[in-house]
Order: structure tokens, then C-alpha cells, then sequence
């Protein structure tokens, strides 16, 4: 941005960028699945330099020509996705904050704002967008059955699958928590990592969060998953679903917590002993197709949150 561009004049070609951002990721099937990871970026950008004013002005603006151009509900979805998550990272980063506070905020703000949409649409349109996803999905599945009978695959095993695809579907159902969650971290992640790219370019600064190898989370997260794992005995074997549900999902994201601890130590285990890359990546692969090894990996995480194996085995 030119330094003699008045605030009001940049809101506006910013706001006008997220516009064009939106419609090509809405209008552009290939591109739009990249671009729609920058439509963050300009409200990002305006909010670092301006203050939050402006980055929500310019977030109701785009909203409103987005919802005349394309539709509400297309323009809401980006708007709590995407535009939330540039309006707050734009914000911590004009208050200054480290990163790790900048990456966790703008996380607790876009899972709010995952929620609020789910909402919205529940009580506007009777929508509920992840069922309708579900429905989709049940469809496809569906169609796909029936190609295969039609080329002689042996009905049996199609019931076989067709049995063990529904309860899948079902626990799908009960994961919304989760699934909003982990939609909030990749909105947060891809505002992250397109923002680290864009900001130097504009002569503006997001700090870095420490190194993969020093990730430590709370040991709240090890506790959560042994609550979770009692929680989901005594909701399945005395029929109470509602805690079952609810200890579900709090086991599924302490789970996915360990695994990036453990993920995080074993980053911290190869740069002590300087394993090679190569070694690295075969690794890698072998937990991601071995689920077994990342339930381990999970587990160990979980555990190292409290005991923090890194000082007590590898001190200098």
C-alpha cells in the first residue's frame, strides 16, 4: 500500500479486494479453493494498520455487496470463516500480542463464530449446513452402491459395507462439536500461514510461533480424555446418550491434542539425536498409515502434556 493512501481510501480497496476474493472463490471451482484461503488477508492487513474499526466496517461492506452478488448464506459463511479470522489476527497484531496469544485468539474467536453461523442458520432458514453435508455424503455413498451392483460386485459385501458406512455417518452426527472445531483451527491455521506469507511484503510484522520441536500444552488435556474415557463407558452401557455425546467429543479433541504434542516430541527427539530428513518422512508415513502407532503417539503426547518428558530425559 502506498504510504499517501488516506485510512478511508484503503478500507475501501481493501474491503473491495475481499469482494473480488469471494466471488472468485464462490465463481472460480479450481482457483476459488485457493483463494478463498487469502480472503482473510486484506481485512487482516487493514486491521493491523487501522484498529478494529475499520476491519469490521470493512467486514459488514464486503458481507453486504457479497450477500447482493452471490447470496446471504454464501456471504455469511465466508464472512464467519474467513473475515473474522482476518478481523481478530488484524487486531492482536495492532495490540501487539505474541504469537501463540495472537493464534489462540483468533482460534477461540473463529470456533465462536462457527458456532454463531450454525446457529444463524438453524434459527433463519431451518438450515442445518453439517446434516445437509451428511445428507450429501449418505447420497454419494448411496449412488456409489448402486454402480457397484450394477457391475456385478457381490451383494453381500455391499450390504456388508452399506452396514459399517451408516454408524459412520451417525457418529459424524455427534462429532458437530468437534467438526466445528477442527473447521475454526483449519480457518485459523490458513489465515496464519497466508498472513505470515503477505505481511512482510507490506512492511508489517506477525510474530512467529516457537518452533514445532517446543509445542507444550496443558495437562488439562490428559485429564479431559481419562473424563472423556469414563464418560463415554458409563454413557454407553447405561444408555445415556447426552454424556456420551459430550464425552465423545471432549475424548476425540484431547486425542487430536496428544497427537500434535506427540508429534511435537518426536520433532524434538529427531532434532536432538539429528535424525535426517529422509528418516523423518518415512517415519511420518508410517504413523499416518498405521493407526495403531498415532493412537500410541496420541496417548504418549497426552501423557508428556503433565510429565513433560523433554526435562526430565533430556536435560542439557
Amino acid at each position: 500500500m502506498r504510504k499517501n493512501l488516506t485510512p478511508t481510501i484503503e478500507s475501501g480497496l481493501l474491503a473491495a479486494m475481499t469482494v473480488i476474493l469471494g466471488l472468485v472463490t464462490v465463481y472460480v471451482p479450481l482457483l476459488g479453493m485457493l483463494t478463498e484461503f487469502f480472503c482473510a488477508v486484506p481485512l487482516a492487513v487493514l486491521t493491523a494498520r487501522h484498529g478494529a474499526g475499520k476491519g469490521l466496517s470493512a467486514l459488514v461492506v464486503a458481507t453486504l455487496v457479497l450477500s447482493m452478488l452471490i447470496s446471504p448464506i454464501l456471504s455469511l459463511r465466508l464472512a464467519m470463516s474467513s473475515g473474522v479470522c482476518g478481523v481478530i489476527l488484524g487486531w492482536c497484531v495492532w495490540k501487539k500480542f505474541g504469537a501463540t496469544r495472537i493464534f489462540f485468539t483468533t482460534l477461540i474467536a473463529a470456533s465462536m463464530a462457527q458456532v454463531v453461523t450454525l446457529a444463524l442458520l438453524l434459527a433463519v432458514l431451518d438450515l442445518n449446513f453439517i446434516e445437509t453435508q451428511i445428507e450429501i455424503l449418505r447420497e454419494a455413498f448411496d449412488e456409489s452402491f448402486k454402480m457397484y451392483e450394477s457391475m456385478g460386485v457381490d451383494p453381500a459385501r455391499i450390504a456388508e459395507t452399506k452396514s459399517q458406512v451408516d454408524p459412520a455417518l451417525q457418529s459424524l452426527m455427534i462429532l458437530i462439536p468437534t467438526l466445528l472445531m477442527l473447521s475454526a483451527l483449519m480457518s485459523t491455521v490458513a489465515t496464519w500461514l497466508t498472513s505470515r506469507w503477505i505481511f512482510p511484503k507490506l512492511r508489517l510484522t506477525l510474530p512467529k510461533l516457537p518452533s514445532f520441536a517446543e509445542w507444550k500444552f496443558p495437562a488439562i488435556f490428559l485429564y479431559m480424555a481419562a473424563f472423556g474415557g469414563i464418560g463415554i463407558y458409563w454413557g454407553f452401557t447405561r444408555g445415556w446418550n447426552v454424556i456420551y455425546e459430550i464425552s465423545l467429543n471432549l475424548t476425540i479433541v484431547a486425542m487430536i491434542i496428544g497427537l500434535i504434542q506427540g508429534l511435537s516430541l518426536m520433532s524434538f527427539i529427531f532434532d536432538r539425536y539429528k535424525v535426517s530428513k529422509f528418516v523423518r518422512r518415512f517415519l511420518y508415513v508410517l504413523l499416518i498409515l498405521n493407526m495403531f502407532l498415532l493412537q500410541l503417539v496420541a496417548i504418549t503426547g497426552l501423557i508428556d502434556t503433565l510429565f513433560d518428558y523433554r526435562k526430565r530425559f533430556f536435560k542439557d
